[in-house]
C-alpha cells in the first residue's frame, strides 16, 4: 500500500480551503459539504460529507462555537476549540492537507481554522446500517440472534461486547488507493500466535491495488494465492459468537468494513464443518449432530462416484446388495444424466439466488413438478440418478461454510467423470490425489488436514466427539497459541 504525497497546510485559510475545494471537487459532487463560518471574527470553513455527517452532532458543535470568544482565548485559538468549545470524543488535528481529504472522505468533519495550519478532525460519521441481524446461513435454534453488519466499528463493537479481556486488540489498516478500505486486525495479544500477526501485518501493508471490490474475498485472495484450489483456507463467519470463540482459541480475525462476514485464520478442514447448533445442545446431542453432519458432507463427495461404480461393475456386489442400480438405463449414459443433473440443480440455485423469496416457493414447485418428473417420464434420468443426486444435494446444504460446499461439489464431478474413464482404479486413485491435496495444504502454517496429518489424539477428539465445554481445557495446537491452556 503506498502512502500519499503529503501536502502541508498553510496558515492562509484562503489556501487551504481553494485547495481542498479543488482536490474534493466540492463543486461537482452534491454530497460533498463546504459550509463558511465565523465565530467572534474567527473565520472557519467546514468540509464534510453529507450521507456521512451526523446532523445532531455538527448542529451541537456549531450551538457551542456560537459562544466562542477570542479575547478570552488562553493558548492559542486550535488548543482552545479542541478541548473546551467542541464537544466531541474523537478529535485531532493534522497539519496535512492529503490526510484531510483521505479522512473527509472516510467520513469525518474538517475544521479550517483562519491563521493556522492545524486543522480539525472531527470524527462525527454516522454510517447508513442495518440492524445486527441473524444471518441466514448460520442460524441455530438457541443462541443470540444478532450477527454482523456491513460497518466496522459496530462489528468490532459486537466482539468487544463478548471479549472483555484487556488483550483484546483491534488494529486499524488502511488498503487501496483510491478505496482507502477500513481494515481491522483482531486478535488476543497473549494467545495469538505473534507470528502469524506480524505476518499478517506485512502481507496487507504490501497489498498494491486502487480498492477491494469484493472486500474480504479480495483480501483472501492477496493473502494466500492458491487461485486454482477450490478448498478455502480461510473460514467466513457473520456470527459474533463464534468470532468470539475462535479468538479463545488464538486465530485472528480480519474485519473488513462494508462486510458482515468476518475472516477467521488460520483453519483447517474440520473448523468449516463445525456448527455453533452442536454447541448449543448438550454434548451427546451435539455429537450426534455432528456425526450426522460428517456423514452428510462424505456422501456429497463420495455416494455418487461410488454408486456410479457399482452401477457400471454390478459383478462387484454382493447378492444383498444387488439391488443397487438401475433398473432401466434409459436413453442417456450414466455419467451424462448425472452431469446434466449437477448443471440443472446449480441452475435452480443460482435462479433462486435471484429470485424474489415470494417466488421462491413456486420455483420450487416448477424444479419439483415439471423438470423432475417430466425429465423422468420421457428418459432422460432414471429415478436412481435422481434420487442419489438429490442425497448429495442434502449433503451440500447441510456443509456448514458455503465456501466448502462449492468445494465438494466441484472435486464430486470430478471424481464422477475419473470413475467413468478408469472405473476402480480412479476411484482409488481419485480418493488418494484428494487425500493428498487436502494433507499438503497449509494455512499460515498449520495443516490443513489437522489432526489426522499429522496425527494428534486429543485434536481427533475434539473433531469427531463435541466434547464437554469442561473437559475442553486445551487450545488446538495446529495454530500455535502462546498460552496453551483455557
Amino acid at each position: 500500500m503506498t502512502d500519499n504525497v503529503k501536502k502541508p497546510a498553510s496558515t492562509d485559510l484562503a489556501t487551504n480551503i481553494a485547495y481542498l475545494k479543488k482536490e474534493l471537487a466540492v463543486d461537482k459532487s452534491f454530497d460533498l459539504i463546504y459550509i463558511d463560518l465565523e465565530y467572534d471574527e474567527v473565520k472557519m470553513g467546514l468540509f464534510a460529507v453529507d450521507a456521512f455527517a451526523k446532523d445532531e452532532a455538527i448542529t451541537q458543535i456549531q450551538r457551542e462555537l456560537i459562544s466562542f470568544q477570542k479575547d478570552k482565548v488562553k493558548g492559542t485559538i486550535i488548543d482552545r476549540l479542541t478541548k473546551a468549545r467542541i464537544p466531541f470524543i474523537e478529535i485531532e488535528t493534522t497539519t496535512d492537507l492529503e490526510v484531510v481529504i483521505d479522512q473527509v472522505l472516510a467520513g469525518q468533519a474538517a475544521f479550517v481554522v483562519e491563521g493556522f495550519d492545524e486543522i480539525i478532525l472531527v470524527d462525527t460519521r454516522e454510517y447508513p446500517v442495518r440492524g445486527p441481524e441473524e444471518p441466514d446461513t448460520e442460524q441455530v435454534i438457541r443462541g443470540s440472534k444478532d450477527g454482523f453488519v456491513e460497518t466496522l466499528v459496530f462489528n468490532a463493537g459486537l466482539i468487544r461486547r463478548r471479549v472483555r479481556d484487556r488483550t483484546l486488540r483491534h488494529e486499524y489498516i488502511k488498503i487501496g488507493r483510491r478505496s482507502q478500505s477500513d481494515i481491522c486486525i483482531t486478535y488476543i495479544d497473549d494467545i495469538a500466535d505473534p507470528d502469524i500477526v506480524i505476518y499478517l501485518k506485512d502481507k496487507l501493508d504490501k497489498i498494491d491495488t486502487d480498492g477491494l471490490p469484493m472486500g474480504d474475498k479480495t483480501l483472501e485472495e492477496y493473502l494466500f494465492g492458491q487461485h486454482y484450489n477450490p478448498y478455502p483456507l480461510v473460514r467466513y463467519t457473520e456470527r459474533p459468537d463464534v468470532a468470539s470463540s475462535h479468538l479463545f482459541e488464538g486465530h485472528v480475525l480480519i474485519l473488513v468494513d462494508g462486510s458482515p462476514s468476518v475472516i477467521v485464520l488460520p483453519t483447517t478442514f474440520w473448523h468449516h464443518l463445525q456448527h455453533a447448533e452442536e454447541y448449543r445442545q448438550k454434548p451427546i446431542v451435539g455429537a450426534t449432530l455432528r456425526l450426522v453432519r460428517f456423514a452428510a458432507v462424505w456422501a456429497s463427495i463420495f455416494l455418487l462416484p461410488l454408486w456410479y461404480l457399482f452401477a457400471v461393475n454390478p459383478d462387484m456386489l454382493p447378492n444383498e446388495l444387488s439391488y443397487i442400480g438401475p433398473n432401466e438405463v434409459g436413453q442417456v449414459p450414466l455419467v451424462a444424466q448425472f452431469i446434466l443433473a449437477e448443471a440443472g440443480i446449480e441452475m435452480l440455485r443460482m435462479a433462486a439466488i435471484h429470485t424474489p423469496s415470494a417466488l421462491a416457493t413456486a420455483l420450487g414447485l416448477v424444479a419439483a413438478i415439471l423438470i423432475g418428473e417430466v425429465a423422468i417420464e420421457v428418459g432422460l434420468f432414471s429415478h436412481e440418478v435422481v434420487l442419489y443426486l438429490a442425497i448429495a444435494a442434502v449433503g451440500s446444504f447441510a456443509t456448514p461454510s458455503y465456501e466448502m460446499s462449492l468445494a465438494n461439489r466441484i472435486i464430486r464431478i470430478l471424481l464422477l467423470i475419473i470413475v467413468s474413464i478408469f472405473h476402480v482404479p480412479g476411484y482409488m486413485v481419485g480418493t488418494l490425489l484428494l487425500i493428498f491435496l487436502l494433507s499438503t495444504m497449509r494455512s499460515l502454517e498449520t495443516p490443513y488436514f489437522w489432526p489426522f496429518l499429522p496425527f494428534n489424539f486429543r485434536g481427533l477428539r475434539d473433531v469427531l466427539l463435541r466434547a464437554p465445554m469442561p473437559l475442553k481445557n486445551r487450545r488446538p495446537r495446529a495454530i500455535h497459541p502462546v498460552d496453551p491452556d483455557r
